[in-house]
C-alpha cells in the first residue's frame, strides 16, 4: 500500500484509512511522528516498536482494549517517545508506559477506565496528562508529576479534589462534568485556568491562593453569591453563568477582568452593578446577562433591551452584550 509521507519520511500520516491491520505499510526507519487515528486497528504491529527515532505516537479512535495495547510496554527502541496518544478507545485501565523516560504527553481520554492506578509508573518527565471521559472516581498517584503542567479529569465521576498539592507547577486543571461539592485547591500558586462546569458546588470559596488565575469556569453549579474573588487580580475571564447568584459582588479588585459571564442566575436588579464591576471599566469587552430577572424585566416593562445601552456607555471597549457584537 502506498501512503504519502511528509517532511522526508520523518511524520507518516495514516488518519481515516479504516485499516484494520498495517501489513503492507512501510514504515521507514527515520519517521519522527506516526498517526494512526481513525481507523479499526486492535492489535499493535511490532514493527513500530523498532522504530527508534519516534518521538509522536498517535493511537487515537481505534478499537485497542488492555490486550491489545498490551505490547507497548515492551517497546524498548521507543524509549524516547514525547508524545502517546491512546484516546477514543477501550481500554480498562492505564496501561504499563513506563518504558518511556521522556514522555511529555500522555493522552488516556475517552475510553472505560475506572482507575489512576498505573499513573505512578509514568515519567516525571510528563507535563500534559489528559484522562478525560472515563469512570475515574479518585485523584491518586500523581505525586511524583512535579513538572505537570496540564491535567485534565473532566468528565469522570470524582467527588473530591485531593492529592494535587505537589503539582506546584501545575497551570491548567479541568475538572468539568464531575461531582465535585468543595473546592480544594492546596495553594496552588502558578495555576492560570481552572474548570469546574458542571459540578456539585454551592460556593466559590477555595480560589484565595491561586494568585495567577487567568481563566475560571464555575457554570451550571448551585453557587448562590460571589465569594473569595478579590485576590485574584489576575482573573481575566470569568464564567458563573448557570448558577443562583442573586447580586454581583466581589470583583471590585478584578481590573484586569475581560470576559465576565453571568446569564443564566436569579439576579434581581442590576442596581449597584457600575460599582461592582467599577475596577474593570475599562477593560471588559464581554458581558452576558441575559437569562437574568433584570434583563427580563428591562426587557419586557419597556420594549426594549436598553440595560445594553447602559452597558455600552459605561464600558467603553466593550465588544459584546449577550448574543449583540458590536464593531
Amino acid at each position: 500500500m502506498e501512503v504519502e509521507d511528509e517532511s522526508s519520511n520523518s511524520i507518516l500520516d495514516l488518519t481515516s484509512y479504516q485499516l484494520h491491520d498495517l501489513e503492507g505499510i512501510e514504515f521507514p526507519s527515520s519517521l519522527i511522528e506516526l498517526d494512526l487515528t481513525a481507523n479499526r486497528l486492535s492489535t499493535l504491529d511490532s514493527r513500530i516498536g523498532l522504530l527508534s527515532q519516534l518521538k509522536k505516537l498517535s493511537l487515537r479512535q481505534n478499537l485497542f482494549d488492555d490486550d491489545g495495547i498490551q505490547l507497548i510496554s515492551q517497546w524498548t527502541q521507543l524509549s524516547g517517545i514525547q508524545e502517546l496518544v491512546i484516546r477514543d478507545n477501550k481500554l480498562m485501565k492505564i496501561p504499563d508506559v513506563s518504558i518511556f523516560k521522556s514522555l511529555l504527553v500522555f493522552d488516556v481520554s475517552f475510553n472505560e477506565i475506572s482507575s489512576l492506578n498505573g499513573v505512578s509508573k509514568v515519567s516525571s518527565t510528563l507535563k500534559e496528562l489528559y484522562v478525560s471521559k472515563n469512570n475515574v472516581t479518585k485523584i491518586d498517584e500523581l505525586d511524583h508529576l512535579h513538572q505537570l503542567l496540564i491535567l485534565e479529569l473532566g468528565s469522570n465521576r470524582l467527588r473530591i479534589m485531593e492529592k494535587i498539592e505537589t503539582l506546584t507547577n501545575l497551570q491548567e486543571l479541568w475538572l468539568g462534568r464531575n461531582r465535585i461539592r468543595t473546592v480544594n485547591l492546596c495553594g496552588l500558586k502558578c495555576i492560570r485556568k481552572i474548570s469546574l462546569q458542571s459540578n456539585r458546588l454551592t460556593s466559590m470559596t477555595g480560589f484565595q491562593d491561586c494568585v495567577a488565575l487567568e481563566e475560571l469556569y464555575l457554570s451550571h453549579n448551585g453557587i448562590s453569591k460571589m465569594e473569595g474573588l478579590s485576590t485574584l487580580v489576575n482573573l481575566r475571564v470569568l464564567d458563573v453563568s448557570s448558577n443562583k447568584l442573586t447580586g454581583v459582588e466581589g470583583i471590585e479588585n478584578l481590573t484586569r477582568l475581560e470576559d465576565l459571564w453571568l446569564n443564566d442566575n436569579q439576579i434581581e436588579s442590576l442596581d449597584g452593578f457600575d460599582l461592582a464591576v467599577a475596577g474593570s471599566k475599562d477593560k471588559l469587552t464581554t458581558i452576558y446577562l441575559e437569562h437574568n430577572p433584570c434583563v427580563e424585566y428591562c426587557f419586557w416593562q419597556v420594549k426594549s433591551s436598553n440595560y445594553k445601552d447602559t452597558l455600552r456607555q459605561f464600558f467603553p471597549n466593550i465588544e459584546q452584550i449577550d448574543s449583540d457584537i458590536f464593531s
